[in-house]
């Protein structure tokens, strides 16, 4: 009965760990994904030289992008309601004796 951490019928050491690692790794971005990645990045490429040019969009449709922007924007910079999104806590939502509030805050 040894207690040895290095022997292999103990199963679980630091060296089984090791050897799993890159093997789950590997398992992300195989062989066949790379292919892929490639032949899409080449359709990209060549289907623009073989196809012949399209017509271009009506203008209302060039507003999308532009409506899309200004929407988004306005929602980075506009403040919302405090209330709502306020941070309750046991000790920063009390009220001090002079009646004010004391380490409130909000984001």
């Amino acid at each position: 009965m040894e207690r040895s951490g290095g022997s292999p019928a103990g199963g679980g050491g630091a060296e089984e760990k090791a050897q799993k690692e890159p093997a789950v790794m590997g398992a992300y971005f195989t062989a066949k994904l790379a292919v892929l990645f490639v032949c899409l990045a080449a359709l990209l490429v060549f289907l623009p030289l073989v196809l012949p040019p399209l017509p271009p969009p009506p203008s209302l449709l060039l507003l999308l992008p532009v409506g899309l922007m200004a929407i988004l924007l306005a929602m980075a910079f506009l403040p919302t309601d405090g209330r709502r999104n306020s941070i309750a806590s046991s000790s920063l939502g009390r009220s001090d004796a002079r009646g004010g509030e004391q380490g409130s805050f909000y984001i």
